[in-house]
C-alpha cells in the first residue's frame, strides 16, 4: 500500500492547511472593505489598489503609519476573546493617519502566532475588517506567520500598516496653530491600547483574574479591559469638511499620555494649560488607580484618562467643531487655550515640551479632577 508522503514542515510544527482554512474563514469580512479600487481579491502575493483618484489632486502627499496593539493581546488570550483586538489595531494605525488630515486608502496586517487556530485568526482579522469598514479603509492584504518554538502555542501578536492621501495644501500641523486657538478634547472609550503593561501589573498584584466579575463595571474584568479603541477617522474627516480651515492640528493620545501627545502638535514657543477640572476620568481609570495605590495625576503620562484625541481649533470655529463632533456621537469639550510667548514663571518644571523627537510646544495639566460620581 502506498503511503502519502510526510510533510516535514508539519512535523516541525507549521500547519499550512490550518493557515489556508483561516484565510477561507476571513475572506468575506475582508471583501466587505473592498471598493472598486481594490483589484485581485484576497490571497495574492501583493494587494493592488487603483490610484487613479490621485490624479485629481494638485499635489498629493501619501501618509503612512505602522503600529501594533501591544500587551492588550495578553488579555484577549487570557479570556479567549479575539474579535475586538483587530479594531484596536486599526485605531492605532489608521487614526494616526488622520492626524495630518489624510484620508486612509488601504491597510495590511501581520499576525505572528505559535500555532494557527483558524477560527481564532479569523476572529482577529474580522475585527480588523470591521475597523477598516468603520474608517473607510480597504484591507488589501496581510500575513499570518506560525512561529513554533518562538511563541507559545496560544501566543500571538498583531501589527499593521496603512497608507492615506492628503492634498499638500491641506496638511494639518503645528505650523497652522496660532495664539488663542482653542484645544478641544475628544472622549476615549477607555484605555484604548496604551498603558496595558501597567494595567496588567496592577490587576496581577491585586490577585484578580480577567474572568472575574467586576462589580464596578457590570461585566468581567477581561471584557471591560478589552473595550475596543474608539475610531475617530471618519468623524474627523467629516469635521474637516464641516469646518473648512478651522482645524489647525490634531493629536492622537496614545503612548506617552496626555501632555506629551498634545505638545507634539503645537509650535515651539507656545504653551497650553490643560484644565483637569473640565472632565471626569471614567471609572475604569479610577478603579485601576485605586487598586494600584496611584493618583490619577501620576498616570497621565501612561493612560489617556478619557481623552482619545485633541483638536486645536481656531477660536471662532470651536463651537461649530464641538457641535459637529457631538452630532457624530463623540463627547467633546474645551480643555485649554494656546498661548505664545514667555512660559509662566510658576511652571516649576511641570511643562512637557515636545515628545518623540519633536521640539514642539509646552503642555502641563493644572487643577484637580472632579470627584467621581
Amino acid at each position: 500500500m502506498a503511503h502519502a508522503p510526510q510533510n516535514p514542515y508539519s512535523e516541525a510544527g507549521v500547519d499550512t492547511a490550518a493557515g489556508d482554512l483561516a484565510v477561507e474563514l476571513m475572506k468575506s469580512a475582508v471583501r466587505r472593505t473592498h471598493g472598486p479600487e481594490v483589484l485581485g481579491g484576497v490571497g495574492g502575493f501583493a494587494g493592488l489598489f487603483d490610484a487613479s483618484a490621485l490624479l485629481g489632486y494638485t499635489k498629493p502627499l501619501l501618509a503612512t503609519s505602522t503600529d501594533g496593539v501591544g500587551t492588550k493581546v495578553a488579555i484577549a488570550q487570557a479570556i479567549d476573546k479575539h474579535d475586538t483586538i483587530g479594531q484596536d489595531l486599526v485605531g492605532m494605525v489608521v487614526d494616526d493617519i488622520v492626524v495630518v488630515g489624510a484620508k486612509p486608502l488601504f491597510m495590511t496586517d501581520y499576525i505572528a502566532c505559535g500555532k494557527v487556530f483558524p477560527e481564532r485568526i479569523a476572529d482577529i482579522v474580522r475585527g480588523i475588517a470591521t475597523g477598516c469598514e468603520l474608517t473607510g479603509t480597504a484591507l488589501v492584504g496581510g500575513e499570518t506567520a506560525e512561529h513554533p518554538g518562538l511563541l507559545g502555542i496560544h501566543d500571538y501578536d498583531v501589527a499593521g500598516a496603512a497608507t492615506g492621501i492628503v492634498e499638500a495644501g491641506a496638511v494639518l500641523g503645528a505650523e497652522r496653530v496660532q495664539q488663542g486657538d482653542v484645544v478641544l478634547a475628544l472622549a476615549s472609550s477607555g484605555p484604548h491600547s496604551n498603558g496595558y503593561s501597567l494595567i496588567r501589573h496592577i490587576v496581577s498584584r491585586a490577585g484578580i483574574t480577567y474572568a472575574s466579575d467586576a462589580a464596578d463595571f457590570g461585566r468581567t474584568w477581561g471584557e471591560e479591559l478589552l473595550e475596543p479603541t474608539r475610531l475617530y477617522t471618519r468623524p474627523l474627516l467629516r469635521l474637516l469638511e464641516a469646518v473648512p480651515g478651522g482645524i489647525h492640528s490634531l493629536s492622537h493620545v496614545t503612548g506617552g499620555g496626555i501632555a506629551a501627545n498634545l505638545a507634539r502638535v503645537l509650535p515651539k514657543g507656545s504653551w497650553v494649560d490643560v484644565d483637569r477640572a473640565t472632565w471626569s476620568p471614567a471609572p475604569v481609570f479610577r478603579v485601576l488607580a485605586d487598586l494600584g495605590g496611584l493618583s490619577l495625576e501620576s498616570t497621565e503620562a501612561t493612560w489617556n484618562l478619557g481623552i482619545g484625541f485633541f483638536a486645536v481649533v481656531a477660536a471662532d470655529h470651536a463651537d461649530a467643531a464641538i457641535a459637529a463632533l457631538r452630532a457624530d456621537g463623540i463627547a467633546t469639550w474645551q480643555v485649554g487655550v494656546v498661548r505664545t510667548g514667555v512660559v509662566p514663571e510658576d511652571a516649576h518644571g511641570d511643562f512637557e515640551q515636545g515628545a518623540k523627537g519633536v521640539d514642539g510646544g509646552a503642555v502641563r495639566l493644572v487643577g484637580s479632577y472632579p470627584a467621581s460620581n
